[in-house]
């Protein structure tokens, strides 16, 4: 990896993983100009590009094309956090969200410039001296997508069990979104990568199946049965035609399960940002799934030239392979 100098030459790279890495950031570029819009006002889906056409009234003007914003900047912290601590560390992993947060972490050019509502309070909370398992909103109305969006790294890392899988997804979650249906949330999409990374005829239907299990013999009743009721509310919600592809949690999962219908990697985006409104959680979640499934060399070479930032994620991204092939 150590020859790698842009990330169009990390298509001589054949690793899953490195496809969801790349292909989670690559969808929260895309998504960024389009942030907000509903989906009536959004072009139709081969006009959905970088740059938006001509007239376009884009979201945060002024930020450069190919630019990420918390999602993929957030996502890294925890990739980073992993690698250096070898392990998941709670108090770590907060702290790096401080440091995105305060400095600019991760953050391409050390900017911020998209900080979710319900992320940024609860950070506000923990630099205050709060604990990270105490920091994250609690209520049914802290349900956003913020601890879902970066959580991807976590499934490519990990080589625990499944249970240990899942109680690490819920600990990420903690320090910004605490609410069960967010541990739910994460946990579930942790699973539904780790079929598409065995390449599993069906990752959905499996890691439903497989987290009612998981919670099922957790010994603390009351977080059991929390945790299973959460469970019933993510496999009842209303799964249309037309996702909304809103703030809401679960909103973000089913947007981004409809959007990997699709047969490309590009349909992939292009679709999850056509459901409008969080474009680029939306298309940074479906994308990180959809680098796995259809590989570094299914993602369109004009939007890995666009995607800016290469030096911040290069050396991760080498030291992860490193550690994988050790």
């Amino acid at each position: 990896m150590d020859s790698i100098i842009s990330f169009a030459d990390l298509r001589a790279c054949d690793d899953s993983r490195i496809g969801a890495l790349v292909g989670l950031l690559i969808g929260d570029a895309l998504g960024v100009p389009w942030e907000f819009t509903p989906p009536t006002r959004i072009p139709p889906k081969q006009h959905i590009e970088m740059t938006p056409p001509v007239g376009f009234p884009r979201a945060h003007v002024g930020v450069p094309v190919g630019t990420w914003s918390d999602d993929g900047a957030q996502a890294l912290c925890l990739l980073a956090s992993l690698i250096e601590c070898g392990k998941f560390s709670l108090v770590d992993f907060a702290d790096r969200l401080l440091r995105w947060l305060d400095n600019g972490y991760f953050a391409v050019d050390g900017e911020l410039f998209d900080v979710g509502v319900q992320t940024a309070e609860a950070l506000r909370r923990l630099r205050d001296g709060m604990s990270p398992r105490e920091s994250g909103g609690m209520s049914v109305m802290d349900n956003g997508n913020g601890s879902l969006m970066r959580v991807l790294p976590l499934a490519l890392w990990h080589i625990g069990s499944d249970d240990e899988l899942v109680r690490d997804a819920h600990l990420q979650s903690l320090p910004t979104h605490a609410h069960p249906r967010s541990l739910v949330a994460c946990a579930f999409y942790c699973l539904v990568a780790r079929g598409y990374l065995r390449n599993l005829a069906d990752p959905w239907s499996l890691a439903d199946q497989r987290l009612e299990e998981i919670y099922a013999v957790w010994s603390d009743q009351p977080a059991r049965k929390a945790f299973l009721v959460e469970l019933d509310v993510l496999r009842s919600f209303p799964k249309t035609d037309q996702p909304r592809g809103t703030g809401y949690v679960l909103d973000t999962i089913w947007s981004a399960r409809k959007a990997l219908e699709e047969g490309s990697f590009e349909d992939v985006i292009r679709t999850a940002i056509s459901f409008g409104h969080d474009t680029d959680t939306t298309a940074a979640v479906a994308g990180g799934l959809a680098g796995i499934r259809f590989g570094l060399a299914g993602i369109p070479e004009r939007w890995l030239e666009q995607l800016r930032g290469f030096d911040l994620v290069a050396p991760l991204i080498r030291q992860f392979t490193a550690m994988s092939s050790a």
